[in-house]
C-alpha cells in the first residue's frame, strides 16, 4: 500500500477541519467586536452623569466650605516657624490671619507681625507692624512673578541697626552677598499709615528717628510719599526729607518722581529725579546739588572716600544702573577754584571703584593745601571753612609750613580709584606754576600720583609720589625733578640780581600718618644745581664780604654782571634732617662754600656760607654769612669772631669739582655732558692735575 495517498488524505482532512473551525468562530468574533464598539461610543445615561456631577460638586463644595470656614489662625504658628527658619530670626504672626483665595486677586491680612533681631544684634525687634494688608494678582503669581495690587502697613515700627563690623539687621541673606541690588515687586497701591523708622548705624556714626507716610489724602495734593527724619551724623545734626509722587495706581512703565533734601551740619544735598522703574531701586536718575565745608564729609553719607577740600558747591546728573553710579556734567566750585568733569563708582566688588576725569580752568593753588591737611592762606577773600581757618591760625602762630592733621588711612583702604586731573591755569602758587596734569591711582591702600606734571613759564616739574597705607603706619615716597627752569623766574627779586638755568631733584621717603610726621622721619637726598648763568657783580663781591667793592657797586647802581660757572647744593636726609654735604657757588670773582642743616621736624634752618675771593681785596670782613631760624622766616646774619684766610679758593673748588661726576647724573643725565659744571669737571680731567691747578687758573681769570 502506498504511503502517498494516506498522506494526502490526512492533509486534506486537516485543511477542511481548519476551515470549519474558522467559519464557526467568525460570527462570535464579529459579535464581540460589535458589542465593544457600541460600548465605547455609547453616551452615559443621565443617571450616571448625575451621580458623577454630584460627587465632584460635593468635593468642590466641601473644599470651598473648608477654605471659607477654615480658621487660618491655625497656620500662624507653622508659617512663623517656617519664616523663622528661612531668615534666621524669630518671626511671629501675633494677630488674626485672614485669607481670601477665591479670586483672581487673592488677598490676606494679619493683625500684627513681629520680626525679631538676628542673634548678633541682641534682643529686640527689627520690625513691629500693627496691621498688614496685601493683595496680589493670581495669574502672574502662577508663573513665579509677584505683582502687588495693594500693600498697606498701619503703625509700622522699624528699628534698623548696623554695627561697626558692617553687619546689618536689614540683611536677610544669612551672610550670602547678593550680586544684584534690592528690588521691590511692582505695587499698584501702596499705603503707609503712621510709620516710624529708627536707624542706628555705628559704622557711619548715624542716628536717625523718622516718620513715613503714604496715604490717599496726600495723593490729592500731588504728594503721595513723605519720609522725614532727624538725628545725628558723625556728631552733626542730621535732617532728612524725601517725598515722592502718589503711590496710588502706580504705572510700572512710567518713571516715579521724587525729591530729596538731606542735611548734616553745614553739608547739604538736594536732589530732584525719577526712579526709572517704580520700586526698582537699582535704576534711577536725578539732578543733584551738594554743598558744604569739606568734600571729605560726604563719606558719612555716600561711603566714598573723597579728599579734604575748602568749602564747595557742586552739581551734576547722578544716575544708577545696578551697581554702577555715574555723575555726568559735574560742575561748580571748590574753594576759589572751578571744577568740572565726570566720575563713576562701581560698587559690585569688595571695594568701590572710583573712576574720574576732572578739569579746572583756574586753580587757586592755596586750595590744594586742604588735601594734605593744611589750610589756604589767610589773605583777605580766601574761601575757607571755620575749621580750616582755625588750622591756618595755629600753623601761622607756630610758623609751620607742613600740616600735622592725621590721615585717616581707613578711608584710603575703603576704595580703589583711577582719577585724572588737569589744570589749565594756576595762580597764587609759591613757584610761578602755569598748568598741571596728574593721574592718581588707588589700589588696595596704595595711592600713586604718577605721572605728576607741573609746567613753569620755562621749565617743568615732573615726577611721582606714592602713599602706602596698607600697613598700620603709612609710608610716603616723593621723587620729583625740576628741569630747564630759570633762576629769574623762580626767585623774582627786584632788580634781578640772578639769572640763569636751574635744575633740581627731591627724593625722600618717610613714614607717618601726617605730612609733617612723614617729613620728620624722611630719608633720601635733595640736589639743586645752577649749570650756568650770571649774577650782578655787586652781589658777587658782597658774597665774599668784599665791603669796599661790593658797596661801591651797589651805591653806583652798577648793573654789571659776572658769569656763574656752577652752583651746587646737595643734602643728605636722615630721620628728617637734611645735612648739606656740598654747597658751592662759583662765580668769576668769588667761590662760596657752605654747610649746615635743614630740620623738617622742627622746620628750622641752620646754614653757613663762606665766600673765598679769587683776588686780593683791601677791605674784607673775615666772617661767613649765616641763615638761621624757621623755614618760613629765617634770619640772615654774619658770624663774628672767627679769623679767615685768603687762600681758601683751591679748597672751595675741590669741594665743588670732586663730587659732581656722581651728583649730576642723579638730577639729570644730560647735565653730565651739557652743563657748565660738567665742563669744569672735564677741564680738571684734561689737565690731569689736582683741583688746585683749576683753582689757580680760575683765580687768574
Amino acid at each position: 500500500m502506498s504511503v502517498e495517498p494516506i498522506y494526502q488524505r490526512a492533509r486534506t482532512g486537516l485543511i477542511r477541519a481548519r476551515d470549519r473551525a474558522a467559519a464557526g468562530l467568525r460570527p462570535g468574533w464579529e459579535r464581540a467586536r460589535t458589542r465593544l464598539r457600541e460600548t465605547r461610543f455609547k453616551r452615559p445615561s443621565n443617571k450616571a452623569l448625575a451621580w458623577t456631577g454630584g460627587i465632584v460638586g460635593v468635593l468642590v463644595l466641601a473644599i470651598a466650605l473648608f477654605l471659607v470656614l477654615f480658621d487660618w489662625n491655625y497656620l500662624r504658628g507653622p508659617i512663623g516657624r517656617y519664616a523663622s527658619a528661612k531668615t534666621g530670626r524669630e518671626i511671629v504672626l501675633a494677630g488674626d490671619l485672614k485669607v481670601h483665595v477665591f479670586s483672581l486677586k487673592p488677598s490676606a491680612s494679619v493683625q500684627g507681625i513681629r520680626v525679631g533681631n538676628p542673634e548678633w544684634a541682641g534682643p529686640g525687634q527689627t520690625a513691629d507692624i500693627r496691621k498688614l494688608d496685601v493683595q496680589v494678582k493670581l495669574l502672574p503669581l502662577l508663573v513665579g512673578q509677584v505683582e502687588l495690587l495693594n500693600l498697606q502697613l498701619d503703625q509700622a515700627k522699624v528699628d534698623l541697626l548696623r554695627d561697626r563690623q558692617g553687619r546689618a539687621t536689614w540683611d536677610f541673606s544669612n551672610g550670602k552677598k547678593s550680586k544684584t541690588p534690592f528690588k521691590m515687586p511692582p505695587i499698584r497701591r501702596f499705603v503707609i499709615n503712621d510709620g516710624h523708622l529708627k536707624i542706628t548705624d555705628q559704622k557711619r556714626k548715624l542716628m536717625l528717628n523718622g516718620e513715613v507716610n503714604a496715604t490717599e489724602e496726600m495723593g490729592r495734593t500731588g504728594r503721595g510719599f513723605l519720609m522725614t527724619g532727624e538725628g545725628a551724623l558723625n556728631g552733626n545734626r542730621f535732617l532728612l526729607r524725601i517725598q515722592g509722587g502718589p503711590l496710588l495706581n502706580v504705572d510700572t512703565r512710567k518713571p516715579y518722581p521724587f525729591d530729596a533734601d538731606i542735611r548734616s551740619g553745614a553739608t547739604r544735598v538736594t536732589a530732584k529725579g525719577t526712579i526709572t522703574k517704580p520700586f526698582d531701586l537699582g535704576q534711577f536718575a536725578m539732578t543733584a546739588t551738594a554743598q558744604g565745608p569739606d568734600l571729605a564729609d560726604l563719606y558719612d553719607l555716600t561711603g566714598v572716600a573723597l579728599p579734604n577740600t575748602p568749602p564747595y558747591r557742586l552739581s551734576g546728573r547722578l544716575s544708577r544702573d545696578e551697581h554702577l553710579y555715574k555723575i555726568e556734567g559735574l560742575g561748580g566750585r571748590v574753594g576759589d577754584s572751578d571744577l568740572a568733569g565726570s566720575l563713576s563708582v562701581e560698587t559690585g566688588d569688595e571695594r568701590p571703584y572710583l573712576k574720574a576725569d576732572l578739569r579746572t580752568r583756574s586753580l587757586d593753588f592755596d586750595d590744594l593745601a586742604a588735601i594734605f591737611g593744611g589750610a589756604p592762606s589767610r589773605k583777605a577773600g580766601e574761601t575757607v571753612s571755620p575749621q580750616q581757618a582755625a588750622i591756618g591760625r595755629q600753623m601761622a602762630a607756630q610758623r609751620r609750613l607742613l600740616p600735622d592733621s592725621t590721615l585717616d588711612v581707613t578711608k584710603i583702604r575703603s576704595l580703589d580709584a583711577d582719577v585724572r586731573y588737569r589744570v589749565a591755569a594756576i595762580h597764587d602758587a609759591v613757584l610761578p606754576l602755569r598748568s598741571g596734569d596728574v593721574t592718581v591711582k588707588l589700589d588696595r591702600g596704595l595711592l600713586s600720583a604718577n605721572p605728576l606734571i607741573l609746567d613753569l613759564p620755562q621749565g617743568r616739574i615732573t615726577g611721582q609720589a606714592h602713599l602706602n597705607a596698607r600697613n598700620a603706619v603709612p609710608v610716603t615716597e616723593v621723587d620729583v625733578r625740576l628741569s630747564n627752569a630759570r633762576l629769574e623766574q623762580l626767585i623774582p627779586i627786584k632788580g634781578q640780581p640772578l639769572a640763569g638755568s636751574f635744575v633740581g631733584r627731591i627724593k625722600l621717603k618717610g613714614s607717618g600718618d601726617s605730612v609733617h610726621r612723614a617729613a620728620a622721619n624722611a630719608d633720601g637726598e635733595v640736589l639743586a644745581v645752577i649749570p650756568s648763568g650770571e649774577i650782578r657783580e655787586a652781589f658777587a663781591e658782597l658774597l665774599g664780604i668784599n665791603v669796599t667793592k661790593g658797596l661801591g657797586l651797589l651805591f653806583s647802581k652798577d648793573q654789571g654782571a659776572v658769569p656763574i660757572r656752577c652752583g651746587v647744593a646737595h643734602f643728605q636726609a636722615r630721620n628728617g634732617v637734611l645735612t648739606a654735604d656740598r654747597i658751592v657757588f662759583d662765580t668769576q670773582p668769588v667761590v662760596a662754600t657752605g654747610g649746615g642743616s635743614i630740620n623738617l621736624g622742627s622746620e628750622t634752618l641752620d646754614l653757613r656760607i663762606q665766600g673765598h675771593p679769587k683776588a686780593l681785596r683791601l677791605v674784607r670782613l673775615l666772617s661767613p654769612i649765616t641763615v638761621k631760624g624757621p623755614i618760613l622766616g629765617p634770619k640772615v646774619g654774619i658770624e663774628t669772631g672767627k679769623a679767615l684766610t685768603q687762600g681758601g679758593v683751591a679748597l672751595a673748588l675741590a669741594s665743588l669739582v670732586n663730587p659732581l661726576a656722581a651728583l649730576l647724573p642723579f638730577i639729570d643725565p644730560g647735565l653730565a655732558k651739557d652743563a657748565s659744571c660738567a665742563a669744569l669737571i672735564a677741564e680738571a680731567g684734561r689737565e690731569g692735575a689736582p683741583v688746585k691747578r683749576v683753582a689757580a687758573k680760575t683765580a687768574r681769570r
